[in-house]
């Protein structure tokens, strides 16, 4: 199975992550901001117990700590978390680790790494959270990916279903999704419409 999946939901809480796995999604990326240590190794905890005997991945954003402690095998770091966090304790934890970028020197800061992915952000406005940066469009996907070569990318900010054909045949490897899941009116048909998307082949 491929890592990430070609669709790979962004959540903020372990109900969402249940809900998920529970469709059938392979890879899950649990975001939720703000938290103190303890209570960030406690979500980690209950998300990995929630995905036990289905084949969902847990991917663990910015909080390499807990995922190490709680066991997790997947991480996600963002740039500012990826400059202050102990690589070499989360390469001998096991976790892959895939890396979010915006611009040239992202890119170069991400590869450095030798990250599983790379992210690149946002393709489309997003209304999620103010961004520094301006929406990407869809041609730097092509560019990125003949840059990266063999690492898969994943597309993320403002991608809805309907634009899966282009992003995927832009270069995309897999694409992030959030407000099209989260905030769509019925959740788990778009899931599931995601799930049973088959990119036309190149």
């Amino acid at each position: 199975m491929p890592y990430p999946d070609r669709f790979y939901p962004v959540v903020d809480s372990v109900a969402w992550v249940a809900r998920l796995a529970l469709l059938g999604v392979g890879t899950i990326q649990l975001r939720a901001k703000e938290l103190n240590d303890a209570d960030a190794l406690q979500i980690v905890r209950d998300a990995l117990e929630v995905i036990k005997g289905t084949p969902a991945r847990l991917v663990v954003n910015d909080y390499w700590r807990a995922a190490i402690a709680a066991g997790a095998k997947h991480l996600h770091l963002g740039q500012e978390d990826l400059a202050e966090a102990d690589l070499k304790a989360i390469r001998n934890a096991g976790l892959t680790l895939g890396v979010s970028t915006h611009d040239d020197e992202e890119l170069e800061t991400a590869l450095r790494v030798k990250p599983d992915y790379v992210a690149l952000g946002p393709i489309f406005p997003t209304t999620l959270k103010s961004m520094r940066f301006a929406p990407q469009g869809i041609p730097k996907i092509t560019e990125w990916k003949k840059r990266i070569g063999n690492i898969p990318l994943v597309a993320i900010g403002g991608i809805k279903l309907e634009h899966a054909a282009e992003i995927f045949k832009a270069g995309a490897d897999s694409i992030a999704v959030v407000s099209d899941v989260t905030q769509n009116a019925d959740p788990d048909a778009r899931v599931r419409a995601w799930l049973q998307y088959q990119p036309e082949a190149a």
